[in-house]
């Protein structure tokens, strides 16, 4: 089954590299959808935005006059010699508070049964996300840039990314009344130079393609991968550089996983986002060290490839494999070992109007639940009704004879879902 579904990626690769297709750049990793700005309705971030460079290309005294230099603003030697209208700190004239941009997102859904992977509360509808976030991006073109973010979470989503990799009350963990609850899952500092950005604080994971924001998203309802092999949020220091215009590269360290400005182990994260050509993109995340303190003392690896595929001017398919492996020693408290594979097919239908399925094999072996393989298929509509109203109806089939990945599914699950989400 592993050969038969690689095979299959290769193959769409190649049928790619070898098509006359739209040229278009493929599509960012998990981590800069949450420092974009608010996706538009019916295309999530992170599947059919815009392929675009994270910073501008260098142009180079060498290579073009200073006139053209100040008009493209992206290269520090040429800019500094002409009026670009920078304080010398890259703040862009208008000081440290400039350029700050606010913005959220509403999200009420209501689905037919629980799965538990955030869709915990069937048969009502409810308020899964009321997001506030404000932020700067540190803009190093000029020279040395500063910015940052801050996200607010309220809604029966919150539970699931706060501070929860330390059982105790410490930043956001507990902050709850009954089953709704508040999270800050991000807040840091960044500083910014050149083609260089670094931030530091408490900041989603780079690992994996979807992400806890709904507009993030193509789907109301979420992956096994996702939820019990992922990291959710970060405390530490990540950087990303720009090394040219088809490749990004990440590096950091963390202190474990899911926690706040508190000791959960010692990791680094990083990786790197490749652009093969107009139409393939690659993307591979890696997190390696101790994920977790105390009784988990939870210690391993984990790898997240991500193969984005522009099949056609209306057709997109994303490969997307994660393997997990850890082992805590003499207790084995906490260890796991899981290979999960999710294929995305998207067709854009028209301006307003895109179909999604997504297939996942969920594949576990700890030494709790033993061995099993878990499925799903989830087929849905993104619904463009306004500008900033989006509806997203789904249909969800799941199979888990089982029950090792801790749900209530039985032998199968059908489940009827969807949500709405206003972004402002």
């Amino acid at each position: 089954m592993k050969i038969t579904r690689w095979a299959l990626s290769v193959a769409i690769a190649a049928s790619c590299l070898g098509g006359s297709v739209l040229a278009q750049e493929p599509a960012d990793s998990e981590f800069s959808d949450y420092y974009a700005d608010s996706p538009a309705p019916v295309v999530s971030q992170a599947s059919l935005e815009e392929f675009s460079s994270v910073v501008p290309a260098s142009c180079g005294c060498s290579d073009a006059p200073i006139s053209e230099c100040c008009d493209t603003g992206c290269d520090v030697a040429c800019d500094s010699g002409c009026d670009s209208g920078c304080d010398g700190l890259g703040l862009g004239g208008g000081g440290l508070l400039s350029d700050i941009d606010v913005g959220g997102w509403l999200s009420l859904g209501y689905h037919s049964y629980n799965n538990t992977l955030f869709n915990a509360h069937e048969d009502n509808i409810r308020l899964h996300q009321a997001w506030l976030y404000a932020e700067k991006v540190a803009d190093g073109s000029c020279g040395l840039g500063f910015g940052g973010r801050i996200d607010y979470l309220y809604g029966v989503d919150a539970q699931d990314t706060q501070s929860f990799g330390i059982d105790n009350s410490h930043w956001d963990n507990n902050w709850d009344h009954g089953i709704y609850g508040h999270a800050i899952p991000q807040l840091y500092g960044e500083v910014a130079f050149g083609d260089v950005s670094v931030i530091a604080g408490h900041f989603y994971t780079l690992i994996g393609y979807e992400v806890v924001g709904a507009p993030g998203n193509f789907f109301y309802s979420h992956s096994y991968t996702m939820y019990n092999s992922e990291p959710f949020t970060h405390t530490g220091v990540l950087a990303t550089y720009s090394y040219n215009d088809a490749t990004t590269l990440y590096g950091g360290y963390v202190m474990g996983w899911d926690s706040g400005f508190e000791d959960n182990g010692d990791a680094f994260l990083g990786g790197y986002s490749f652009d093969l050509n107009d139409c393939f993109n690659v993307t591979n995340q890696y997190v390696v060290g101790r994920f977790g303190e105390g009784a988990a003392n939870e210690v391993g690896f984990m790898t997240s490839s991500i193969f984005t595929s522009k099949l056609t001017d209306n057709m997109t398919h994303i490969f997307w494999v994660d393997y997990l492996d850890t082992d805590t020693g003499a207790n084995r408290a906490i260890e796991r070992e899981t290979l999960d594979v999710n294929n995305y097919l998207l067709v854009t239908l028209s301006d307003t109007l895109t179909w999604g399925n997504r297939l996942e094999w969920y594949n576990i072996d700890d030494q709790l639940g033993g061995h099993n393989d878990v499925y799903q298929f989830t087929t849905g509509l993104n619904v463009g009704l306004t500008d900033n109203l989006l509806f997203r109806p789904e249909v969800r089939w799941d199979w888990d004879k089982d029950g090792v990945v801790g749900n209530a599914l039985g032998e199968s699950q059908t489940t009827f879902g969807g949500d709405m989400v206003l972004t402002f």
